[in-house]
């Protein structure tokens, strides 16, 4: 008969801390079978000569019971005698099953058996008689009491000679302690934070602040501890291990249903930001088009074995019951205005500090929101400039901020997108809202695309930090938005063209006409060669330049409803369906930044060609920085010089000779521009430029005297552009957007001709609408050169 599990070794069980003091054994229990355990394994690995009189155990609060006990009280003397004893931490670790050599937690048991890393009283005897290498002993750090002491003290605590609150402290630490040890078994991606409020609640910094805070309000430090107390609670994620497993399974099970079984990115690049990551807190910045982007980087960090991000979410995603559940896998959630609530900025603030201190990776979206439009939109500061407050203040010695492209062939949320885009109400977040998100994702949508952008460092970027500063959040300082700007364009940078984005591209610069395979390829294959000639990232290899590649883009936007197929003819012929515009545009403007600067330069050209008087070269130049100037709020253009260097390189790239052709005149302007391959202006800046048309006409037309009520205007905008699309007036019917009608006429806004009172009101009015009427002539001459060239009349 074999030996009881109770007092046979365990697989792989650690030795006995080396020391010549007295040992004080913490013991982490959640059971008594577990208490067995542990004391079996002290009379084993026990060294001899030791006695029972050379060590003791004494209990600490069991770390996976929901009611976790108290102290030993035996704690408090030990700590109070003078032999300064070493406290070596006790815990048993459960381990999941292994399978074909791995042990990860299934679905099926977290939802039927529950947490396997936590079996709980009743099935522990059953697990340890059936799979004895399914539980460990795990040994903390030791630590003598002195330290521990000294650390308490730094903390916060009392004076020596004073021991109120240690024994506690000394708890905390010991499964700290524990954690980090039952890390190593399991593996990093459960480094998630433990005692968050009783942490940030007993720094002095905490207890300072609340002083100052009941000063200046005229409020007692107990009811201000008591709301920056419940804020805390608020906001703070509260990791479960259990929930990480859970989470990540069920990721996996939603995202494969419209994208297949692969994630696609490079792993030897999140290798290289986990060693970043041990000695500099990461903070991770992804674009936002889909409500997926979060649980897709979520799985991406999972499945290489790192720990969650700590990410910050909208308090409109904290409802029942998904809300508690969020939480538990990493998300903490932030009010949407909170401006003047000077205990809850506080509160955040205290958590940033935490959080960047203690090197536990940070996420949230740059622009604030999902991109409605697709494109990347401007940057919100407020969390970036809780992040820079911190590290100005010494809190690490550098943050490094990571810059993450994620990318979708097609995405679910398009539709509603587009109903916002034609002014309809976004969709308030519900569980029955997420039921619809979940039921959506049964469709195919093509694959997911993540990429990583290079780190930007915050040492780098601002010098070095100042511990000694005052805690001073600017969301206006010029450093911080070149923070934000740099990191938008390291996005753009890395996120890659897929085929679909690219087809959408081509198809929406036809003029509304439908194309046939053959028509597509030939649309697809100067765009092609652009992209390979500046090297532009790419969704792998796209395939379109095949028939096969092609047919199966346009199949894919067919299935969807994006696309059109008319195959009662000769051959199938493919359309921008009806209604269907505004979906289009949203997965051309993904990669739209590309094209930009080589949009501007075909229209600055023009402009320089017509001028005829002066030199050429000045009117081009000012004719680019008046179209950087008009779409500034649109994209993310270059510092001024750095833009001007940039539009030199992509003319270059059609002709080396540009600037000794533009130097010569309007003959060998037009000489110049019919070398571009591709032409772009007519489908990249035309959707832009007709919607600002559009609010600067329905600016000119509307009286000097009248104010201007902005929801009133846009509905009007929304009227009118849809009346110039049944007219003809608008070629692009993407361009009825009310983002775009928003951006205008906040560009409107910005040159002080919206409302009434300002000097030359009407006059500046009409210079505006006819700014952008003369634009549009311009990009009209473009779509006709690409007439010209695909009828063979120009080269």
């Amino acid at each position: 008969m074999g030996l009881s599990p109770l007092v046979r070794p365990l697989a792989d069980e650690p030795r006995w801390p080396a020391t010549g003091r007295r040992v004080v054994f913490l013991v982490d229990a959640s059971s008594r079978l577990e208490r067995r355990l542990l004391e079996g394994w002290i009379a084993r690995a026990r060294p001899e000569g030791v006695t029972p009189a050379g060590y003791d155990v004494l209990a600490i609060p069991a770390s996976r019971r929901r009611r976790a006990g108290a102290v030993d009280p035996r704690l408090e003397a030990t700590l109070a005698m003078g032999d300064d004893p070493l406290l070596a931490p006790l815990r048993a670790a459960w381990l999941p099953a292994e399978r074909n050599g791995v042990r990860a937690a299934r679905l099926s048991a977290l939802l039927t058996l529950g947490d396997p890393r936590d079996p709980g009283r009743l099935r522990q005897r059953g697990v340890l008689r059936r799979h004895p290498d399914r539980c460990r002993i795990v040994v903390g750090e030791p630590a003598p009491a002195s330290e521990l002491r000294e650390r308490w003290r730094r903390a916060g605590g009392t004076d020596l000679g004073h021991t109120a609150g240690l024994p506690d402290f000394v708890a905390r630490q010991a499964a700290l302690a524990l954690d980090r040890a039952e890390r190593r078994l399991r593996g990093a991606r459960y480094k998630v934070p433990r005692f968050v409020e009783q942490e940030i609640v007993t720094r002095p910094t905490f207890r300072g602040g609340v002083a100052r805070l009941a000063r200046n309000l005229a409020r007692s430090e107990t009811q201000v501890a008591r709301e920056a107390r419940r804020y805390l609670r608020e906001i703070a994620a509260s990791h479960s291990p259990r929930m990480i497993e859970f989470a990540a399974s069920l990721i996996r099970y939603l995202y494969t249903q419209g994208y297949g079984e692969t994630l696609h990115y490079d792993r030897s690049q999140l290798a290289a930001l986990t060693v970043l990551g041990q000695r500099h807190p990461l903070v991770f910045l992804p674009s936002h088009k889909s409500n997926l982007d979060s649980l897709v980087l979520k799985y991406a960090l999972y499945e290489n074995g790192l720990p969650p991000n700590h990410t910050a979410g909208g308090i409109n995603m904290n409802f029942f019951p998904t809300g508690g559940l969020l939480r538990r896998t990493g998300i903490f959630f932030i009010r949407r205005t909170f401006k003047d609530n000077e205990i809850y900025k506080f509160v955040l603030r205290q958590y940033i500090d935490y959080l960047v201190e203690k090197r536990f990776p940070l996420e949230w979206y740059i622009e604030g929101t999902r991109s409605r439009a697709g494109k990347l939109m401007p940057p919100r500061f407020g969390l970036l400039a809780y992040v820079v407050d911190a590290y100005r203040r010494g809190k690490s010695d550098d943050v490094l901020l990571v810059p993450v492209s994620i990318a979708y062939d097609q995405i679910q949320d398009v539709a509603g997108y587009a109903a916002e885009e034609r002014g309809a109400a976004k969709q308030a977040e519900s569980f029955g809202w997420l039921l619809r998100f979940a039921r959506a994702l049964r469709r195919r949508y093509g694959q997911i695309y993540i990429r990583f952008g290079e780190p930007l460092s915050l040492g780098q970027a601002l010098g070095a930090p100042d511990p000694g500063a005052e805690p001073a959040p600017d969301e206006q300082s010029l450093d911080l938005q070149k923070l934000a700007f740099e990191v938008a364009v390291r996005i753009n940078r890395v996120t890659p063209m897929t085929a679909i984005s690219l087809v959408t591209l081509a198809l929406l610069g036809t003029g509304n006409r439908a194309l046939s395979v053959a028509e597509t390829i030939i649309r697809l294959r100067n765009l092609l060669d652009y992209v390979r000639r500046r090297n532009l990232p790419t969704a792998g290899e796209l395939d379109l330049d095949t028939v096969a590649g092609v047919e199966r883009a346009l199949e894919a936007l067919v299935e969807n409803g994006v696309v059109t197929c008319f195959a009662e003819g000769p051959e199938p012929v493919y359309a921008i369906g009806p209604e269907q515009h505004l979906v289009a545009s949203y997965y051309r403007n993904t990669i739209i930044h590309f094209f930009v600067n080589g949009a501007i330069a075909e229209l600055a050209l023009l402009g320089a060609a017509e001028d005829g008087i002066g030199d050429p070269t000045v009117a081009f130049w000012e004719e680019a920085m008046r179209l950087r100037d008009l779409l500034k709020f649109e994209f993310f253009f270059a510092e001024k010089e750095a833009f001007r260097e940039e539009l030199r390189e992509e003319i270059r790239l059609h002709d080396p000779e540009w600037e000794r052709r533009l130097a010569a005149g309007p003959m060998e302007i037009q000489a110049l521009l019919r070398r571009f391959r591709p032409f772009s202006a007519h489908r990249v800046l035309r959707p832009f430029l007709e919607a600002y048309c559009v609010v600067a006409e329905a600016l000119e037309r509307r009286p000097v005297d009248a104010a201007v009520d902005e929801a009133e205007f846009l509905r009007s905008c929304q009227a009118r552009g849809r009346q110039y699309v049944l007219q003809g007036r608008l070629r692009s019917p993407e361009s009825v957007s009310q983002i775009l009608f928003a951006t205008a006429l906040r560009l409107a806004h910005n040159r002080e001709i919206v409302q009434p009172g300002a000097r030359d009101l009407g006059e500046r009015r009409r210079a505006f609408a006819e700014e952008m009427r003369r634009a549009i002539r311009r990009v009209d001459t473009i779509a006709a050169l690409v007439t010209a060239r695909h009828a063979g009349l120009i080269d």
